[in-house]
Order: C-alpha cells, then structure tokens, then sequence
C-alpha cells in the first residue's frame, strides 16, 4: 500500500477525507449526468432540429453544468478551508504556528503519489469484511485536557522566573549595599589612625597610654564588627550565587516543559505520564521557593 510519510493516526484521517471528497464527487457527477439526461427527455423530442434549436439547447445545458461545476469548486474550496481551520485551531491550543506551501499543491509527482494512494485505499477497501464498528469520536477542540494543563504549567514557571529575577536583583542590591558599608568603615579606620598619629606630639605621656587603649578598644571592636560585615557579605554572595543558579533552573525547566509540549503534540502520550511530569515540577518549585524563603532578610 502507498504512503504519504505520516505517522498512521495521520494517515486514517487522510484516508477519511478522501473518502469524503470522493463521496462529494460522486454525487456532483450523479448531478451532472442528471442535467444531460434531463435535457434528453425534455428537449430532444424531435427527430430534426434547426441551428438555432441546437445552439439553445445547448447554450442551457452549458449553463446548467457550469452552474453546478461553478458550485461543487467553491464548496470543495470552502470544505477545503474548514479543515485548515481545524488544524490551525488545534495547534494554537498548543502554541504552535503550522506554515504551508501553496506550490507544493501543483507539484504533479506528490499528485500523483496521492493518486496511487487512493487506488491503493480504495482495492484494499474492497478486500476488507465490511465490519459493524462504532469509531471512536475524537475529543472537540474547545476541551482543556493536557493542553490546559500544560499552557498553566508554563505560566506558573513563567511567573515564578519573574519572581526569582525580582529576588535576585533584590540580593544584588543588598550586596553592593554591603561592599559600600565595608568600604566607609575601611576608610573611617584609616582616618582615625591617621587622626591618632598627628595628636601623638602634642598628648601628654600619660594621657597617651589611656589614648592608646582607647584606640586598641575601637580597633577591635571595630574588627569585629568589620568581621561580622565581610561573613554578612559572604552569605549575600552565596545567596547571590545560588539564586542565580535556581533561576538557571527554573528557566531550564521552563524550557523543558516547552519542549515537553511540542513532544507531546507530536508523539501524543498516556495522560498519566503527562501528570508524572507535572507533580515532579510542582515538587522542584515548591522546594525552590523553600530554599528561597530561607534567604529572605528578616524585617
């Protein structure tokens, strides 16, 4: 049997509308065969007919089978356009955009390999029992189902790398806060060693001992409280980098469930699966935003 290179499910339902249009043809051609035998029985009625008898009679006949040539061209052209549009709606609801070539419809080698497929349809129709089946019904198109299930995935995951953006700028800020805080503190201990050293000439000997001891006390508790900014600035840097790091992942999830859906488009799979997917996506955001509550500064 000939094929079209589609998949069998595809193949059936090309096999369908050719058994459509073939049904539609063959009424047309009932309709047109109608018209000759209808002009037969109520016009050649008489054995001899004038020039001009002729020319009418078939001036109508012409009319009448132009009229219904005219008909069954611009209804296959509708009919033609209903099914584009049931393909085009179907993949919209997978935010796809289908594209197709107008000159491939007179490409006369592809026409003719549908022709062989149709013969080939029809001979092995014929050979097959004819058998009481009750065909399934395919699911309207204006049903949710995986579909929806899938276009909500992607719009939580879209909305939570807003989120994780909006997060990480939030840290980025608070680091660069904490770089300028370290470097004022850096800058005030200078100037209070530089102010120490011009007052040395002009105190006392015994007052310079309790200077001195000042000074050591704000030297160290001004290193602790140095040491306490730089870890503070460490953990906003591991924050930093482990936000960055969830929202590669987020986005990378995001873009597996793109491609999950374009998969499951072509190669239609189990609902269960479909729903597998989805409960371990729910479980990695939800444990992403655990560790990011983790992160948040207390107020």
């Amino acid at each position: 049997m000939a094929e079209l290179g589609l998949n069998e499910h595809h193949q059936n339902e090309v096999i369908n509308y050719m058994r459509f249009a073939r049904s539609k043809r063959g009424l047309r051609l009932k309709t047109v065969d109608s018209c000759f035998q209808d002009l037969k029985e109520s016009r050649l009625v008489e054995e001899t007919f004038t020039i001009d008898e002729v020319s009418e009679v078939l001036n109508g006949l012409q009319a009448v089978v132009h009229s219904e040539v005219e008909s069954e061209l611009i209804n296959t052209a509708y009919t033609n356009v209903l099914l584009l549009r049931q393909l085009f709606a179907q993949a919209e609801k997978w935010y796809l955009k289908l594209q197709t070539d107008i000159s491939e419809l007179e490409n006369r080698e592809l026409l003719e390999q549908v022709a062989e497929f149709e013969k080939a349809e029809i001979t092995s129709s014929n050979k097959k029992p004819i058998l009481d089946v009750t065909k399934p019904k395919l699911a309207p198109l204006n049903e949710g189902g995986t579909a929806e299930l899938l276009n909500k995935e992607i719009l939580r995951l879209q909305e939570e790398n807003e989120k994780l953006k909006s997060r990480l700028k939030t840290i980025e800020i608070q680091a660069t806060n904490a770089l300028d805080e370290k470097s004022k503190l850096e800058k005030a201990l200078q100037d209070l060693q530089l102010d120490q050293g011009n007052q040395k000439d002009f105190i006392k000997a015994q007052d310079l001992s309790n200077l001195e001891n000042t000074v050591a006390a704000l030297k160290s508790e001004f290193q602790k409280t140095l040491n306490d900014k730089t870890e503070n600035q460490k953990s906003l840097e591991e924050n930093l980098a482990t936000a960055k790091h969830d929202l590669l992942r987020v986005q990378e999830e995001l873009h597996m469930a793109e491609k999950e859906l374009e998969k499951k488009f072509q190669q239609t799979a189990a609902y269960r699966n479909m729903k597998e997917i989805l409960t371990k996506k729910n479980d990695q955001i939800k444990d992403l935003r655990k560790r990011l509550a983790q992160y948040e500064p207390e107020d």
